[in-house]
């Protein structure tokens, strides 16, 4: 079940919001939410489901205990919980992909050891990356821990972040677990969000889908307008999929009172990876860079340790975004141009016109986008040598012809023109005027009723970060 989903949207959510309302008590609203997230995350499979329980009700012995001041064993527990969570993830996550290359080293000796084949549980790269923060700054002080199982297992695994994010701190919502409030005025606007990301899903991300499968799954030896098309509808695709996500599940948070990260600030409008990096993926990234590149030393101990410190976070960024080599290259790709940047082309980029450090990022964002989405290391060779022209201009393959046609075009253009640049606010949505506000009333319920024919008619894709 996803949010774009005719199971949510006409029946799992309403009845949420029935349950949820129906009772003034904070507490009676937190079982309801806990209730009906376990219930959300059990729809994809009901055995991981104890792997969620398991792993909150371990983080919770263990921060209870990290969190005893005179305890002189706080850093070894830390050390037990963080060693946890990371067997936890790297067991169901990496250990095909180990045995996959043991296997590669074991061939020329005519070994070869069995294929586990484990299914990856959802959400378990955002619950693990909560958990280890969670016990990280229990020990630096930063908070103390829950003593409520109840509400710790309400911050692990609301369903508006668990499954995709975005990465919430702890110290984000622990006040709002115990004491929060729903206006009308809040639920309004998480309404409008939830509308707006909803709406970037069905009709933009999921139009361009086919697009960008047909050239990256069913196109042998991409021409170079293929594999153009190809890569900029997947450029399109993974940002207003992960975006629309990510703004659905902040609106869900403020329709029930809480307060989630934003996880967006139109990324490709940025000048520079460093800047992208600053607005793609915001969580992640500042996850990474607190409890990583920081842990590591940061920028404290030379130019050299700086520079390997961003590589090796943008190696572990790659790899939590999947166990495959070409995440990791991915990674390395985006590590390289941080590297460069922060050595001296990031000063030569400040100096160009806007338009000039605007196509350089737009340009290292889409190249790197090849590594992301290719199946294979030789499937993302096939897209840049069609990219290059090698496999020819302009023939045009059957999957093509399938994925391109007027509402695809239509969104690949509205895509283009969101997500490259900005757009201020219309004047008659600005202010607080009756006009403003019924204007804006308007227009979200007209793209709410859109949103709901368009998904009760169409057949959507599943969420892209689910895999991960």
């Amino acid at each position: 079940m996803t949010f774009a989903s005719v199971e949510f949207i006409f029946y799992f959510f309403p009845l949420f919001l029935i349950f949820y309302f129906s009772s003034r008590k904070l507490k009676i609203r937190n079982l309801v939410l806990v209730l009906f997230s376990l219930a959300f995350y059990s729809v994809g499979y009901v055995p991981y489901l104890f792997l969620l329980l398991a792993s909150i009700c371990v983080n919770f012995i263990i921060a209870l205990r990290i969190d005893e001041r005179q305890n002189a064993s706080r850093k070894t527990f830390l050390i037990l919980g963080v060693t946890a969570n990371v067997l936890l993830l790297g067991v169901f996550k990496y250990t095909d992909f180990a045995v996959d290359n043991l296997n590669v080293l074991l061939a020329p000796f005519h070994l070869r050891l069995p294929e586990p084949d484990i299914a990856l549980p959802l959400g378990i790269s955002f619950y693990s990356f909560h958990a280890i923060s969670y016990l990280a700054d229990i020990y630096k002080g930063r908070v103390r821990a829950n003593r409520s199982l109840g509400q710790f297992t309400l911050y692990m695994s609301m369903f508006p972040q668990l499954v995709a994010g975005p990465i919430v701190r702890y110290a984000t919502v622990a006040r709002q677990l115990g004491d929060r409030r729903v206006t009308w005025g809040r639920f309004s606007a998480g309404m409008r969000l939830f509308v707006i990301g909803l709406a970037w899903k069905v009709m933009i991300a999921d139009e361009v889908a086919a697009l960008a499968d047909g050239v990256f799954d069913s196109t042998t030896h991409p021409t170079f307008v293929e594999a153009l098309l190809g890569l900029y509808a997947y450029t399109v695709q993974i940002y207003f999929d992960f975006g629309g996500y990510s703004t659905m599940a902040v609106g869900l948070g403020v329709m029930m009172g809480f307060t989630l990260p934003r996880n967006f600030r139109l990324p490709y409008a940025a000048r520079s990876v460093t800047d992208f990096w600053r607005r793609w993926h915001m969580s992640l990234s500042s996850w990474l860079r607190d409890y990583v590149y920081i842990t590591l030393g940061g920028n404290r101990r030379g130019a050299t340790r700086t520079y390997v410190n961003l590589w090796i976070v943008f190696l572990l960024c790659g790899l939590w975004h999947g166990a495959s080599w070409n995440f990791v290259i991915w990674g390395a790709w985006h590590g390289a141009f941080l590297v460069l940047e922060r050595a001296w082309l990031g000063r030569h980029l400040r100096r160009l016109p806007p338009g000039v450090s605007h196509l350089y990022l737009v340009l290292v964002v889409m190249l790197g986008w090849v590594w992301f989405r290719a199946e294979t290391f030789s499937g993302a060779i096939d897209i840049y040598r069609g990219l290059l022209g090698f496999n020819g201009f302009s023939d045009q393959s059957l999957a093509l012809g399938f994925g391109l046609h007027p509402l695809s075009a239509a969104a690949l253009v509205a895509g283009g023109l969101l997500g490259f640049w900005r757009w201020r606010r219309p004047a008659l949505l600005k202010g607080e005027g009756w006009v403003a506000v019924g204007a804006d009333y308007v227009m979200v319920a007209a793209l709410m009723l859109v949103c709901v024919l368009w998904v009760g008619g169409g057949s959507g894709t599943p969420f892209l970060y689910y895999r991960f």
